[in-house]
C-alpha cells in the first residue's frame, strides 16, 4: 500500500508528531508574544491538542506499522488519548520561556523531517511528495 502522504513514517515518528506539533505552536506563539510585547502567557487548548490529534490521524495511513497488533492498539487509540489531553489540560499556562525553549527546536525539528531528503528512499521524508 502507497502512503498516503510522502514516504513511509515509523511508528516512533507518527507518535512524535502531535507532540513536536503541540510543542511548536505553543513555542511560535511564545515567540509572537514577546516580538509584540504581550504580557499574556501560552495555554494549552482543546483547539490545539483536538489539531494535534487530526494531523496524527491524517498521517496514520502513511505509517509502516511492525505488526497488525501495533495498528490496533495505537492507530485510533493514540489520537483519541490525545484529543482527550487536550481536553484535560484546557487553559493550562506555560510559561513563555519554556514555551520557546522547547517549541522552537521542535518547529525545526517538524520543518527538517518535512523537507529533507532521506537516504533511504527517494523524495521528500515526512509530508512532502514521494
Amino acid at each position: 500500500m502507497r502512503p498516503a502522504l510522502g514516504r513511509p513514517l515509523t511508528p516512533v515518528a507518527w507518535l512524535a508528531v502531535p507532540v513536536l506539533f503541540t510543542l511548536s505552536v505553543l513555542g511560535l506563539t511564545a515567540l509572537g508574544g514577546l516580538l509584540l510585547g504581550a504580557s499574556w502567557p501560552v495555554t494549552l487548548s482543546s483547539g490545539l491538542l483536538g489539531a494535534a490529534a487530526a494531523v496524527t490521524v491524517a498521517l496514520g495511513p502513511s505509517v509502516t506499522w511492525w505488526s497488525s497488533a501495533q495498528r490496533a492498539a495505537l492507530a485510533l487509540p493514540y489520537p483519541v488519548a490525545v484529543f482527550g489531553a487536550g481536553l484535560a489540560l484546557h487553559g493550562v499556562a506555560v510559561p513563555n520561556g519554556l514555551a520557546m525553549c522547547l517549541g522552537i527546536p521542535a518547529a525545526v525539528a517538524l520543518v527538517a523531517a518535512a523537507t529533507t531528503e532521506s537516504p533511504r528512499a527517494s523524495g521528500p521524508r515526512g509530508l512532502g511528495g514521494g
